[in-house]
């Protein structure tokens, strides 16, 4: 979301917008990437206890990180929010500057009866991101872009490890993998506007050139994977 940090609020601001409208400006399209594939399943499966668990991870802009998230079953919901700093700015117009340790970011809570902590990390890799790009995704640029996974316990971490290990061998992105591993870090969630942005916002234009073409390839690469509905913030599924 680089022009939401830099271009738009300016812009916005000059217009007399506020924040709100310089949301609605549009966005240039996205720079060339790495494109979406169907990766191998994680040769390590993850052994996680019964019962609701929580993975975060960080690609980029969180609008199209949570949309993808919540259109997969097992998904029980995925919150946008920051991650990798300290509560004191974990806040948009903080983080948006670029002097943070945070990353948007994406809280996913999940039934691993349903999809383990591995397979998610393969959704992940395979259509939410290029994870071959250091501090930016398509056009949005800096740290706080930074391609990254959150471990919320050592299984996770092991597993994180293996799966990215698993790709490297399997030269799977003609370019390494650059996606961290930053174990230890709280999760913050994001303003209230952020939250179902992609659910509520589906013509916006860098929803429509950035994020929606996420949606689509999981659709088209993992339909035994994709939801009927989206498990909204604010309307958990029946």
């Amino acid at each position: 979301m680089a022009l939401r940090i830099t271009l738009r609020p300016l812009l916005g601001a000059a217009l007399g917008l506020g924040l709100a409208g310089a949301l609605l400006l549009p966005r240039l399209p996205a720079f060339a990437e790495e494109a979406p594939r169907r990766l191998p399943e994680a040769a390590t499966a993850a052994h996680e206890p019964p019962g609701a668990q929580v993975a975060v991870f960080a690609g980029g802009c969180f609008w199209g990180v949570q949309g993808v998230f919540q259109h997969v079953r097992g998904v029980r919901g995925a919150v946008s929010g920051y991650a990798g700093g300290a509560s004191a700015d974990a806040d948009y117009k903080s983080v948006s500057r670029g002097g943070t340790d945070h990353a948007e970011a994406v809280a996913v809570t999940y039934d691993p009866a349903v999809i383990r902590y591995d397979e998610l990390l393969r959704i992940f890799f395979s259509v939410a991101l290029d994870p071959t790009q250091v501090d930016r995704q398509g056009p949005d640029a800096g740290r706080q872009y930074r391609s990254a996974l959150f471990p919320q316990d050592a299984e996770q971490a092991r597993v994180a490890r293996a799966y990215i290990a698993q790709l490297g061998a399997a030269h799977a992105y003609a370019k390494p993998v650059a996606t961290r591993i930053e174990p230890g870090a709280a999760f913050y969630p994001a303003e209230a506007y952020h939250q179902d942005f992609m659910a509520l916002h589906p013509g916006h234009p860098y929803i429509a050139a950035n994020d929606a073409p996420k949606l689509d390839a999981l659709k088209q690469l993992f339909p035994e994977r994709t939801a009927a509905q989206p498990a909204l913030v604010n309307r958990p599924p029946a």
